[in-house]
């Protein structure tokens, strides 16, 4: 690939016979991303907090894509409990983990905390991904072939300060 080639969506290569999760898949980059890998034969996984928006999504990339690959699931990670059934119910579907997506996220909500206590936009951007990730980790890592954990931020963290000096 040449420096002045941009990449593009027509870039992904083949993903049939790959199991994407993608957190946060009925919006936005998590939506986008879903479509795209859809587009490539990918089997996927959307992984959403809203129970409606949800199959939504998944129809509207079957409508896209009609030989899409397409299943909601529902996702809270505001709740620990919730990511501990995703986790079961994907495992008693799914033997296989080829790349797992964390997309979802809240940016700068009021102050109110998780059901299990945690601060929220830190509960659900880190904490509850973090545990995702590790009830998953063993599919990652028995899966044939190159797996993927991909994680999406934002640049906001350009915009703080630390004052280590507390």
């Amino acid at each position: 690939m040449s420096k002045s080639h941009k990449w593009t969506h027509h870039d992904i290569p083949d993903q049939s016979g790959k199991t994407v999760i993608v957190t946060g898949a009925n919006s936005g980059i998590g939506f986008e991303a879903a479509k795209a890998l859809a587009g490539k034969g990918a089997r996927l996984i959307l992984a959403c907090r809203d129970r409606a928006k949800c199959p939504a999504a998944a129809e509207s990339i079957i409508s896209e894509h009609p030989n899409a690959d397409a299943h909601p699931m529902h996702l809270d990670l505001a709740e620990l409990e919730s990511v501990f059934r995703f986790a079961d119910e994907f495992r008693s579907h799914y033997k296989d983990l080829n790349i797992l997506i964390n997309n979802a996220g809240v940016m700068m909500p009021p102050y109110s905390k998780t059901r299990d206590g945690f601060e929220l936009q830190f509960g659900v951007n880190h904490l509850g991904h973090f545990a995702l990730d590790g009830l998953l980790i063993d599919l990652l890592v028995n899966t044939p072939g190159e797996t993927r954990v991909v994680t999406v931020s934002s640049y906001a963290h350009t915009t703080g300060d630390l004052d280590f000096g507390i």
